[in-house]
């Protein structure tokens, strides 16, 4: 999908998919460490930000590992993110969640972090990563399109207009993060596995503040790309996040 289409698609629909976006070596590699990291941290698994009912959830993965810092400074997305951002964001938080097996835990439509477009325009915008196929059965993503243009949070649960956003393993979706969305309920015998690499403006705290969740030795071989992407040389950043960080759109 070529610039054009996918500001198109960003504009109209708040949303695109990028088909079989991530290779093979790289989608294996990452269904293996969230697995691991799954296993490690046991019941604790996501308390870093929140955790949520019939899911499994890994918070703060950019401290987990190289394969994640590659994630959430892919170049592509990030000119996708741009599109919806302009040029001044920053990562907010890279998460893990998994829909566990014979569920009926169905999310509310919901705007990340509650955020509505103010005048300086869009806020937020959030990255799933497919790492198993989004089927109509175990727990895909729908959203309502067109709803980040609205201007107002989602008036109820559920919206006769929604839509279930399908796909196989290796697919990316990239969404303007005011559009009305949520978690479907996972009906079949398997989890359904995703990465969420959420962007925020930067002049909004991050929903995990990276430079106090990351280890200091960590912090210290990133480049300077990246540190420009995680706001850790950034005092305005240091002042929103310090206190304001760990905004749900729909968990307490």
């Amino acid at each position: 999908m070529n610039p054009n289409e996918a500001k198109q698609c960003l504009d109209e629909k708040g949303y695109v998919v990028l088909e079989d976006f991530m290779q093979g070596d790289l989608l294996s590699a990452l269904r293996y460490r969230v697995e691991e990291l799954f296993l490690l941290e046991g019941d604790r698994a996501g308390a870093e930000f929140k955790q949520e009912p019939q899911t499994r959830r890994l918070a703060n993965l950019v401290a987990r590992g190289e394969l994640f810092e590659q994630v959430v400074a892919d170049p592509t997305v990030l000119s996708c993110v741009r599109l919806v951002l302009g040029p001044q964001f920053k990562l907010s938080s890279l998460n893990a969640r998994s829909a566990n097996p014979h569920s009926d835990w169905v999310q509310p439509l919901h705007c990340d972090t509650g955020a509505l477009p103010d005048e300086h325009g869009y806020s937020v915008c959030n990255v799933v990563w497919m790492l198993d196929d989004f089927t109509t059965e175990n727990g895909a993503l729908r959203l309502v399109p067109g709803s980040h243009r609205s201007g107002r949070l989602p008036p109820a649960a559920s919206h006769p207009s929604e839509v279930l956003v399908l796909g196989r393993a290796g697919t990316v979706v990239v969404m303007n993060a005011h559009l009305w969305h949520g978690g479907t309920a996972n009906r079949t015998s398997a989890a359904r596995r995703a990465l969420h690499s959420f962007y925020c403006r930067r002049d909004q705290p991050q929903q995990q503040y990276q430079k106090a969740l990351i280890p200091l030795e960590t912090q210290q071989r990133f480049g300077s790309e990246l540190r420009e992407l995680l706001a850790l040389d950034d005092p305005l950043n240091d002042a929103l996040s310090s206190t304001q960080s760990g905004r749900s759109g729909f968990l307490k």
